[in-house]
């Protein structure tokens, strides 16, 4: 994704008795412009919808649970895609006062849904599966099956290579793990069409589902409790206090140490921190907060700050 990041730092000191100070400092990272990966997302999309449609015809012509499985997983990833698709675009309308921090969250939000929708399809999937064991059906067409699940297969390779190219998000690694899941549905279908149509065996075509779907589970699992953790605020990674205390520390020499440090994320590419700074006594506070700002940006991707600055005296940090 193509990002200007503006940073802003501002001080205001404050003359107390003993040399007590504070200062706060704010830098602030803004997004112009679409993003490169909404117009993945688009075609995404339109592959995704295709081959969906596709397969849920193929599926019913031929009494395969492996199609029709997996064009049901397709209509899930459409409908995440679109949903994806949607707040992204939603998170580049300017922030209000009722959402000062903007509208970035919807990202996370849709990212999350999207994990919990490949959990539960992947349990319908399991449980369809295990009554097509248990219970008598009609014959499969091998030969339909593998014909329509190779057009699917080719559909989602294409999803896929224009969604891994260039940068990601949150959003495009979630719309890839859907996709990867309906390649390796469209796959294990082919498989399934391929040695019903040489061996008549179709017990294959609901095993084949099984496995697809438990791979499914994992996926949908990692991406719903990475946006889980973000929209809980957790610290994002990289950004504990002891870390950021040492790398600020070797690049600011009048830095004296830092403390009440949080952090959180608007979404996985906004992680947002506050801090309080100790200096040295006689260290300008402006400089220091522009320079901490800068270190933040440039070692930990830290878009938007605020530094609250204390001075080291005789009997410890004034606050």
């Amino acid at each position: 994704m193509s990002e200007h990041d503006r940073q802003h730092g501002h001080g205001q000191e404050h003359g107390h008795h003993h040399g007590q100070g504070h200062s706060h400092g704010h830098s602030h990272g803004h997004a112009h412009g679409p993003p490169a990966t909404q117009a993945k997302l688009l075609w995404a999309l339109l592959f995704t919808g295709g081959c969906m449609l596709i397969e849920a015809v193929g599926g019913l012509l031929a009494h395969s649970l492996a199609l029709l499985a997996d064009s049901a997983h397709m209509l899930t990833d459409a409908a995440s895609l679109a949903l994806s698709y949607a707040a992204m675009w939603v998170a580049h309308r300017p922030a209000t006062s009722k959402l000062s921090y903007g509208h970035h969250r919807w990202q996370v939000l849709a990212a999350f849904i999207n994990g919990l929708a490949l959990i539960a399809l992947a349990v319908w999937i399991v449980l369809a599966a295990a009554m097509r064991l248990l219970l008598a059906h009609g014959p499969v067409d091998g030969r339909l099956v593998a014909a329509v699940a190779l057009v699917g297969l080719a559909a989602n390779l294409g999803a896929f290579l224009v969604l891994s190219r260039g940068e990601s998000n949150l959003n495009v690694r979630g719309a890839l793990a859907h996709v990867l899941g309906d390649m390796l549905g469209s796959g294990a279908a082919l498989i399934a069409g391929l040695v019903i149509l040489w061996t008549s065996w179709t017990p294959i075509d609901p095993l084949l589902s099984s496995i697809v779907a438990a791979l499914m589970i994992r996926s949908g699992w990692r991406i719903a409790r990475e946006s889980a953790h973000i929209l809980l605020e957790g610290t994002p990674d990289g950004l504990d206090e002891g870390l950021v205390e040492t790398t600020l520390k070797a690049c600011i020499p009048e830095l004296e140490g830092i403390h009440h440090l949080h952090s959180w994320s608007l979404s996985d590419e906004r992680p947002i921190l506050t801090l309080h700074a100790t200096l040295k006594l006689g260290s300008n506070s402006d400089q220091s907060i522009r320079n901490i700002t800068r270190e933040l940006h440039r070692a930990f991707n830290v878009g938007h700050a605020t530094i609250q600055v204390e001075y080291e005296s005789c009997d410890g940090p004034n606050h």
